[in-house]
């Protein structure tokens, strides 16, 4: 067990306030794992910054390893820097793929040893988040079911309960708190940039992982916490804040790369059916607010 390594993989790009809070944490949990500690590395891919995250990295933290992009990388490609980095440079056993604005739980890295060592290579470790200054969770992992368009969170929105203190298997896992044997890139492969630059290259990863007979597991001990205040694109009743969140690459909402994620690994005609009804939720709950609006009728912000 002395012998393995494992490389955490930040991605970033600006939101230096975000980074500096991440390797405080990081620096933290590294210091609290005892020998542990010297079997971690910190890959911080900057894909071009303005504000200064390099320099400081290199003034306060020179022993993190710093990998470069242009501006163009988003997550997709941070992400896959970064592991290349981890697996051709560093020679790293195992990959942590990690976001700057999320915090862990104190003995994270020692529950993480724990579970690598008393779990074979082929399961792929995910953690459970919540919601940070909240009692929710974010999520637990996914499922998707191929025939049905099936597609959801574990646990989203909903509060902590006996559900989510033990182990379970799941279809896929988001881009944070998820740990991996290299083994599992050099059998399926890196993130797919080109189809899924920033949303669904986690989900489509895993996904394929679990296809090539890799066992997801979520474990309740892993514990993150998101903040979520500055994740993704929404309409927020603006039309053209709609057609940006239906065509961005920094929206969740945006269809093409939906439709790329079940073209890809959906089993039926009806499994686009819950695509579509998102959508029609989605656009449609801007149409009835707009509507509303106009006879002074105003939507509570929760």
């Amino acid at each position: 067990m002395n012998d393995i390594r494992l490389s955490i993989v930040v991605p970033v790009f600006n939101g230096i306030a975000y980074t500096k809070k991440c390797l405080k944490s990081l620096y933290q949990l590294k210091d609290a794992s005892g020998k542990i500690s010297k079997q971690v590395d910190i890959i911080i891919v900057d894909d071009g910054s303005k504000d200064g995250t390099s320099d400081y990295i290199k003034m306060h933290y020179p022993e993190v390893h710093l990998v470069y992009g242009n501006g163009g990388l988003w997550w997709g490609g941070g992400v896959n820097k970064g592991m290349k980095y981890a697996v051709e440079t560093l020679n790293s056993d195992y990959i942590l793929w990690w976001n700057n604005d999320i915090l862990p739980q104190d003995d994270y890295l020692e529950q993480l040893f724990s579970i690598i060592e008393t779990h074979p290579r082929d399961v792929v470790i995910g953690s459970k988040i919540f919601v940070l200054n909240n009692d929710l969770l974010w999520g637990m992992g996914g499922k998707f079911d191929p025939v049905s368009g099936s597609r959801f969170m574990y646990g989203e929105k909903q509060p902590d309960g006996a559900s989510y203190q033990r182990s379970f298997e799941v279809d896929w896992f988001p881009g944070m708190g998820t740990s991996m044997h290299r083994n599992v890139i050099e059998k399926i492969g890196y993130v797919d940039e080109t189809r899924f630059p920033q949303y669904h290259g986690d989900s489509d990863f895993t996904f394929r992982a679990k296809k090539e007979g890799f066992r997801l597991i979520a474990f309740p001990q892993l514990v993150i916490y998101n903040d979520n205040t500055n994740t993704g694109l929404i309409h927020k009743g603006s039309a053209r804040k709609l057609y940006q969140s239906l065509t961005s690459i920094k929206s969740n909402f945006n269809i093409r790369k939906d439709f790329a994620f079940y073209r890809k690994h959906a089993r039926s005609h009806r499994a686009y059916y819950p695509l579509w009804s998102k959508y029609f939720r989605y656009i449609g709950g801007f149409t009835k607010w707009s509507v509303l609006g106009l006879a002074g009728i105003k939507r509570k912000q929760i």
